[in-house]
């Protein structure tokens, strides 16, 4: 399958059982909320999946389930975040073995490469796979930035064709489009950056608060890209304190609170990780609380997809 860089892309939590083994069956549950409002594709293996406390067998497990339960229907697509060249070359290799459409990549982990290493671990993994792939220039999290001059070097490789662009830096979305044209897609991968990313050309959004929200993320695409930007706007103002729970050190445990309350998730995280308590977990509930009681009607935006190609 080919991939149209575009629209929103939700990267998926994973979901546990209470004896820290992976529910399936919620996870089926999430990802099926997600195809029914509307997503263009799945990402696996991210931060929000927890994938650093993930054992191989388990990220392997997560793919085919995935694609089995997609089905064709969108592209799935994993994340590599791996330490070493030959390491994310073979993780390169088993997602594409195990039914993955795509790839989102991470540079370098724990190791702050410099540019040229950074260039060539990428152009290593591309040149090793056939699927495409997407950069995630992450230099706040991940102090890594692969700069435009290093995206000339990897637009070389064919398969290199997006990037989720989280350098929190609107101006940028206007920079990749000047100097790449169409042949680098953009996804927004800042939640509280993204209809603003969009409105400014970002082909697409890797969604956070999706998770819990799909229909109100899906629609926010939908409506601007229709040219609905007033609906779309008065969406994204009653979004926004939800969407900023995603920009914070605790944005798995925050997510999966919000995936309970909207009956499509448990909270169960991986430790490290622990479940919220006290004053912030009651702060966070009450952000969650409140979005739900003034949750808005949405439009018919499904109708919008056929309309505008």
């Amino acid at each position: 399958m080919a991939i149209n860089w575009k629209g929103v892309m939700p990267a998926v939590t994973t979901k546990f059982t209470n004896e820290d083994t992976l529910d399936l069956d919620m996870f089926e549950v999430n990802i099926n909320a997600q195809l029914e409002a509307g997503v263009h594709g799945i990402i696996l293996g991210g931060t929000l999946g927890e994938a650093s406390t993930l054992s191989d067998t388990e990220k392997r497990i997560l793919v085919k389930k995935t694609v089995d339960i997609v089905n064709g229907r969108v592209p799935v697509i994993m994340n590599i975040a791996e330490q070493t060249t030959k390491n994310a070359i073979d993780a390169a290799a088993k997602a594409k073995e195990d039914g993955a459409q795509g790839l989102m990549m991470l540079p370098p982990m724990r190791y702050k490469a410099g540019d040229r290493e950074t260039v060539v671990y990428f152009k290593e993994v591309a040149k090793s796979t056939e699927l495409p792939i997407m950069v995630y220039n992450n230099p706040v999290d991940y102090k890594i930035e692969v700069t435009l001059d290093m995206f000339e070097e990897l637009l070389e490789m064919d398969n290199i064709q997006a990037v989720k662009e989280s350098t929190r830096d609107i101006s940028n979305i206007t920079r990749i489009k000047n100097r790449f044209g169409n042949r680098l897609k953009i996804l927004s991968g800042v939640d509280t950056l993204a209809l603003e990313s969009l409105l400014m050309g970002a082909d697409g959004w890797v969604a956070g608060l999706v998770d819990a929200f799909p229909a109100e993320t899906v629609a926010i695409y939908e409506l601007q890209k229709a040219g609905r930007i007033k609906e779309a706007l008065e969406i994204y103002r009653w979004f926004l304190p939800l969407l900023e729970l995603d920009i914070n050190a605790k944005l798995v445990q925050n997510i999966k609170l919000a995936e309970v309350a909207t009956g499509i998730g448990t909270e169960n995280v991986r430790a490290p990780r622990l479940p919220l308590v006290g004053e912030e977990r009651k702060n966070v509930l009450s952000i969650i609380e409140n979005g739900l009681k003034t949750r808005p009607t949405l439009p018919e935006y499904k109708e919008l997809n056929a309309v505008v190609s």
